[in-house]
């Protein structure tokens, strides 16, 4: 017999320096032992960004072999955000991978590089398997073969795998009233039909996505009998077998179904009946305390762009995504479907899983589909931070696996499985290798020529234009997707959250296949029905926020940070969701607490300047900061600069007003900053300040300015001031702020005929994520009105800064000296 696949246990970066080592590293758990037979590192002390460190290792068979059966070759490069050796790419088999598979090789790892860049991906990982054996691992990342991730829904595989173990011992049955293995799992049926097994393994049981207690969103732990328990106050959506409806709450019934008629915890149940048999010993459902160290940094992000570490609480619903695991874990159960089932199910019981349910795209634990034509077998998986592509071709016996360490970017896991999957089939067949459609980066003037509204009805989307970067939203619901420019005129979307979808340019239109989208006219919104306005806002936990906004005047919501779905109401205070998507056919329900979904509480948040401004407690007393700061001294710098020119603003013209909260206690410090309310720009940034202020007059808005030139010691006081997790929101006063250089302006807009200020998405200097000018919360009037200031600014070269609205910075900024002038003390000749 050929030997199994040994796995690297450990593995310890050397110091920079020239050394040639022989050393035995731990054994595999087959008993091979792993040895460098070179390790070599160039140079000494840091090195620079272009040097590379070589290493490899031979795989023994057995304590004494001297034949090498593979072999591991690392290149690796300084990390420069880490300090430290990355490995960047890995090849490893144990048993030699054919030859014919070292171009897919080379593909797939010129591929991952470029999807980590173009969409700032911290980590991809990936293994391949033919058959019995995984031909390839690759790393493009800070990770180690040890690193650990979260597989997400991945999850069910295993779940419905020991289920039909149970199912061919004759202890469950598919067709089965559920009820009958658990008789308190009585959740609101209004149906005649009740649930089976069968429905929940093909997510067509008609029930909630998540339970009201151990959903996805719950930090607190919970049971899985208390999860399942909690079903009980929830009310099926549709009947069973009728429609499929994606449910983690499904899942975890069936967790808890086997838990009941085996008698061993869930957890433990996996363990003993799925991953030792396969020898995953790097899995398991409940972390073990010797590998939390070993599980990945993972983040989450949002679109307004903020990224931040992702939570890593145990799911209560853990049979549908707990699993804790590794690539090469991964392809080990692969492998195991490709020796039709064994040593798990027998061949019969696994063609049956991979067979259609009720018509549906789903088998039993499987997401179904093709590829090149053939059957596949696939499952994603998406968990706070890691997402996860399993996809298989059985009849090909050939199987990817692709995880990345950042949320929700499962259209680039997936195509780069597929991608790889139709590589090795080429491959195999000897076939040249495809190469995939290419996008290019579109210009800014490209961008903002594109964006507005398309279409109509369901049709409808939205572009928006950010710079290099522009953004498609349908108005129907769904994420907003990046799009780049195709090789043929197109655009195609290519981002993190979608790819492929394809429009042609046409003269004031877009064609999207059949259908023409004609541009609508960008008239400004009306307001948000007043009988919305108390639902609006955020609701749920830091970690994943609901927002309900309104949008193309319906109510809307924003579920899992990135997923739209427009509402219709169905009563005063309840809503229901499109039929489609994450939350198919469920309702929200408003109450005093928060938002209901489904049976899940999303408890109100607080928003934060609903007074009218908003206001933190300063780390010290602000007058004892202010002696500080007007006793230091700004950071030196090398000139030369151009000569101050500050221009006061209120002399370019009469409709330009002021409302300069630092001169008074209407801040967010509550105390007066300036002395005088005054505002002053340099020259070259006023005149563009002019600019705009008189393109937006002709739409009948006027400008409203917050605060423009700012001394330096005010600088200093706003940072020692603010706690230092919204340092964001204020400058660092050891590198200055553009104020400080008078080429930056906080500004709003007002209505010429009202004198009053336009509502925006959030308060002046209110320090949440409100601010960004990306915030997707709010009406649709004050996302027209931020957008409105945003372009009429950077027409004229101001450049919006990315945590505030309100603040532009003008181009030349650099070209000024920080200055530390109080307003009283500023030359008369100033006009």
């Amino acid at each position: 017999m050929r030997p199994r696949n040994p796995r690297l246990r450990s593995l310890r970066f050397l110091p920079s320096g020239s050394c040639h080592r022989s050393q035995k590293l731990s054994a595999s758990p087959h008993g091979y032992a792993l040895r460098f037979a070179t390790v070599a590192v160039i140079g000494s002390g840091r090195l620079p960004s272009s040097s590379k460190c070589v290493l490899t290792y031979r795989l023994a068979s057995g304590p004494s072999a001297r034949s090498a059966h593979g072999m591991l070759r690392w290149t690796l490069r300084p990390s420069r955000s880490l300090n430290l050796w990355t490995p960047i790419l890995l090849l490893a088999a144990a048993i030699p991978a054919p030859a014919q598979y070292d171009e897919v090789f080379r593909k797939i790892q010129t591929m991952v590089e470029a999807e980590r860049g173009r969409h700032g991906i911290p980590l991809i990982t990936a293994a391949l398997v033919d058959g019995r054996r995984t031909v390839f691992t690759g790393i493009s990342g800070a990770a180690t073969p040890d690193t650990l991730y979260r597989a997400g829904s991945l999850s069910k595989l295993f779940t419905a795998i020991a289920v039909m173990q149970q199912v061919e011992k004759g202890v469950l049955d598919l067709d089965k009233p559920v009820s009958q293995y658990l008789p308190d799992f009585q959740p609101h049926n209004p149906f005649s039909k009740p649930i089976t097994l069968r429905h929940l393994l093909s997510h067509r049981s008609g029930l909630v996505r998540e339970p009201p207690l151990g959903h996805y969103f719950d930090p607190s732990y919970h049971s899985l009998a208390a999860t399942v328990r909690s079903l009980n106050r929830t009310e099926l959506v549709y009947e069973p077998g009728r429609h499929t409806k994606y449910s983690n709450a499904g899942i975890a019934v069936a967790g808890r179904v086997l838990e009941h008629v085996t008698g061993v915890p869930f957890a433990r149940l996996i363990h003993d009946s799925v991953l030792a048999p396969l020898s995953m010993n790097h899995s398991a459902f409940i972390l073990p305390a010797d590998m939390a160290p070993h599980l990945a940094r993972a983040f989450l992000w949002t679109y307004a762009g903020r990224q931040f570490d992702a939570p890593r609480f145990d799911l209560g619903i853990a049979p549908a995504g707990n699993l804790y695991t590794t690539p090469t874990d991964l392809g080990l159960f692969l492998s195991a479907l490709f020796r039709d089932g064994a040593p798990l199910l027998s061949p019969a019981t696994l063609r049956k899983m991979y067979d259609p349910q009720f018509g549906g795209g789903y088998g039993l634990g499987f997401a179904l589909g093709k590829l090149d034509g053939q059957r596949a077998v696939s499952h994603d998986g998406a968990i706070y931070g890691f997402s996860t592509a399993l996809r298989a071709i059985p009849g090909d016996k050939l199987g990817a696996v692709v995880i990345a360490n950042l949320d929700s970017v499962n259209p680039v896991t997936s195509r780069i499985s597929r991608l790889a999957l139709h590589w090795m089939r080429q491959a195999r067949r000897r076939l040249p290798l495809d190469d995939p459609p290419q996008t290019t980066a579109l210009t800014p003037e490209e961008s903002s020529s594109y964006a507005g509204l398309y279409g109509d009805g369901e049709q409808a989307i939205e572009l928006a234009a950010r710079a290099r970067r522009l953004y498609l939203t349908p108005l129907r619901g769904g994420p907003t997707q990046e799009l780049r420019a195709g090789a043929e005129n197109d655009l195609i979307t290519d981002g993190r959250l979608g790819f492929g979808l394809r429009l042609i340019p046409r003269p004031n239109a877009l064609q999207d296949g059949p259908r023409l989208l004609t541009r609508r006219p960008n008239l400004r919104p009306a307001p948000c029905p007043a009988e919305w306005s108390p639902y609006l806002g955020e609701y749920g936990w830091d970690h994943d926020i609901l927002y309900v906004l309104e949008r193309d005047g319906k109510l809307t919501v924003l579920i899992e940070w990135y997923d739209y779905y427009p509402l219709e109401q169905v009563s005063p205070g309840v809503f229901r969701f499109p039929a489609w998507g994450l939350y198919d056919g469920e309702t929200l329900t408003f109450t005093w607490q928060g938002a209901v979904v489904g049976g899940v509480l999303f408890p109100k948040r607080p928003s934060p300047g609903e007074n009218g401004f908003f206001r933190i407690t300063p780390v010290k007393p602000v007058e004892a900061l202010r002696e500080a700061a007007l006793s230091a001294a700004p950071p030196s710098e090398k000139g030369p600069f151009r000569p101050l020119e500050l221009i006061e603003l209120r002399t370019l013209d009469r409709a330009i007003k002021l409302d300069i909260r630092y001169a008074g206690a209407t801040n967010f410090l509550g105390v007066p900053l300036y002395t005088q309310a005054r505002a002053f720009l340099q020259r070259p940034a006023a005149e563009a300040l002019l600019r705009a202020h008189r393109e937006l007059s002709r739409l009948g808005f006027g400008l409203l300015i917050h605060d423009a030139y700012r001394p330096w010691y005010v600088t200093k006081i706003f940072w020692d001031a603010t706690p230092e997790d919204k340092h964001i929101f204020v400058a660092d006063p050891s590198k200055g702020s553009r104020h400080n250089r008078g080429c930056a302006v906080d500004l709003t807009l007002y209505d010429l005929k009202t004198g009053k200020p336009l509502q925006m998405t959030g308060g002046y200097d209110e320090m949440s994520e409100r601010s960004y000018p990306d915030y997707p919360g709010g009406t649709s009037l004050a996302r027209w009105n931020r957008e409105l200031l945003r372009r009429a600014m950077e027409a004229q070269g101001f450049r919006v800064y990315d945590a505030e609205w309100w603040h532009f910075d003008y181009k030349d900024s650099e070209k000024y000296g920080i200055q530390n002038i109080k307003f009283e003390s500023l030359s008369k000749g100033i006009q």
